[in-house]
């Protein structure tokens, strides 16, 4: 029996679950990075920021080239940065949201209490 689909875009979303690889993955939707270029960016110790790029390269998310001893990541598929946009999108709604409901919290109105 083959798994289901929500098995498997639940797994998708976990492999998404770590800052650092959002972070990762936000730069390389611009263009490709040589890991040397990613490390301040990312901001972790460079044996971490391997093992992340090991989990994004194992789940297709990412692609290596070697280019002397640099070794430079690229994202595999154009969506990847779409569905980060898609993310900052429905982020923004949320939060706005919320801002507005911290907003009406705020305001001088009916008071509920007797």
């Amino acid at each position: 029996m083959s798994t289901p689909l929500y098995q498997l875009k639940a797994e998708f979303f976990k492999t998404l679950g770590h800052p650092a690889r959002i972070r990762v993955l936000e730069l390389l939707s611009d263009r490709e990075h040589a890991v040397s270029e990613m490390l301040p960016e990312v901001g972790i110790e460079s044996a971490n920021l391997s093992q992340q790029l090991a989990v994004l390269r194992r789940a297709g998310l990412v692609t290596t080239r070697k280019e002397g001893s640099a070794v430079y990541y690229s994202l595999t598929s154009p969506h990847v940065a779409e569905l980060l946009t898609v993310a900052r999108t429905i982020l923004t709604r949320v939060l706005t949201g919320q801002a507005e409901l911290l907003n009406d919290l705020r305001s001088p109105g009916e008071s509920t209490s007797a």
